[in-house]
């Protein structure tokens, strides 16, 4: 009688037997269950539902005595559960919560589907505009078999974006290989990009194929390409233009067909005019230009990426957890200064802390601002503040001479000019 006041449509199933048979037979949007029903039980028609119908929610109702059922209830796959005696505003809040889940569940189902139809990919979720046009762009450049070069933020999603390319490309069967230019020495980047001649170095007894041989007809990824040398990208340049490598210590050049994408999230132009990067280089990587928005752009997407994380930490963690009431709108609400990698990493968090499938403000959303965030509870936030700091402080010491900072700091001065621009410090004499 309530929820038929309330405006929804309501069946009825006279035992256990039945409402297996109703759910079976069509697909609710939710189903509410008491667990004492004699046999089958309540936890039998839980299992029978979310079988034959996943998508459907149930709710179970229990009484007092009985929470711990409606807890294991929730691990097998139960939305939430009611406490008896309940008050009607307790009932229709938690139809309404549940309705709200499937209906963001099922946007991430069909995003992913027209995504995965549309251009070949479905690790991209998002309905704001921003991401409809970058997609549709990808679409119509990955046929031209050109270099593209993609900017952003850290966390935007830059190696999402380039595997998209790779996928809708006339390359597609063919290999896929990344590599972070930062994550690896010069003279290493070097040897496994162009491989090695037999007798190279010390221990190279055998001839070995770089990467880029390894690559050869795909598509290849050089993310953070501006924390190369100088030399480097004079060899990148070469394999560019006239598709060949030359094995570290080989005189002979080998030709290579493959397509180069590159990822920064440095501003190119300006490094080049620092001669930090090769104006030559940066032209012949620019022919197709894709520049992800930081998520506190498209802030509509915040909840389809929310519920899109909770379902993969759920099945990855084999749990039930759900956004509590008010979650999400915090979520929508913070700054993200780590963008999309950031969120995903808050969500992983709350999943393991949720309390009892719940996942509260105080399990996911950092205290304060963006300063707090990076000072916060993941390591990677606590290096980060510690450098940021550090950093100040030489600067300080320094009145702003970026050189006597750099070598106070037992760092180049390239290199302390990279962790300002990604941590966000500047010096101001004041």
């Amino acid at each position: 009688m309530l929820l038929r006041g309330a405006g929804y449509a309501v069946d009825e199933a006279a035992d256990g037997n039945q409402a297996k048979e109703m759910g079976a037979a069509e697909p609710y949007d939710i189903v509410l269950t008491d667990l004492r029903l004699g046999t089958p039980d309540g936890m039998a028609v839980l299992r029978a539902i979310k079988e034959a119908q996943p998508q459907t929610e149930v709710i179970v109702m229990t009484a007092y005595g009985t929470i711990e059922s409606a807890v294991e209830a929730m691990r097998l796959g139960a939305f939430d559960y009611l406490q008896k005696p309940f008050t009607e505003p307790e009932l229709l809040l938690k139809v309404e919560k549940a309705l709200e889940s499937g209906k963001l569940r099922g946007q991430v189902e069909a995003f992913a589907q027209e995504f995965r139809e549309k251009y070949g990919f479905d690790n991209i979720i998002g309905r704001s505009e921003a991401i409809r046009n970058l997609l549709s762009r990808v679409v119509r450049i990955a046929a031209a078999d050109v270099t593209a070069l993609i900017t952003g933020e850290s966390g935007t999603g830059k190696e999402l974006i380039a595997r998209a390319i790779h996928a809708n490309s006339t390359r597609a069967d063919k290999p896929f290989i990344p590599i972070n230019c930062a994550a690896i020495t010069e003279t290493l980047l070097e040897s496994e990009l162009f491989g090695h001649a037999r007798g190279a170095f010390t221990g190279a007894t055998t001839a070995r194929k770089g990467m880029l041989e390894e690559a050869d007809g795909g598509t290849f990824f050089f993310d953070e390409v501006a924390e190369t040398t100088l030399a480097f990208q004079a060899k990148l340049l070469r394999t560019i233009q006239e598709g060949e490598v030359r094995r570290v210590g080989d005189n002979r050049p080998l030709k290579v067909n493959i397509r180069v994408i590159a990822a920064t999230n440095v501003d190119l132009s300006e490094a080049v005019e620092e001669k930090r990067f090769r104006q030559d280089l940066y032209y012949r990587l620019n022919v197709a230009r894709f520049k992800l928005p930081p998520l506190r752009e498209r802030r509509e997407d915040i909840p389809l990426l929310g519920e899109y994380f909770l379902n993969k930490y759920n099945q990855k963690l084999g749990t039930r957890s759900s956004f509590a009431e008010g979650v999400v709108e915090r979520l929508q609400a913070y700054p993200f200064p780590g963008n999309v990698r950031e969120l995903e990493n808050m969500v992983e968090q709350g999943v393991a802390l949720a309390s009892g499938g719940l996942i509260t403000v105080d399990d996911i959303i950092p205290e304060g601002g963006a300063d707090s965030a990076a000072a916060g509870k993941t390591l990677a936030g606590i290096v980060d503040q510690a450098e940021r700091q550090a950093l100040a402080e030489a600067l300080q010491a320094s009145s702003g001479n970026r050189e006597r900072a750099a070598e106070a700091l037992g760092i180049s001065a390239t290199t302390l000019w990279r962790k300002m621009t990604r941590l966000g410090v500047t010096f101001d004499s004041r």
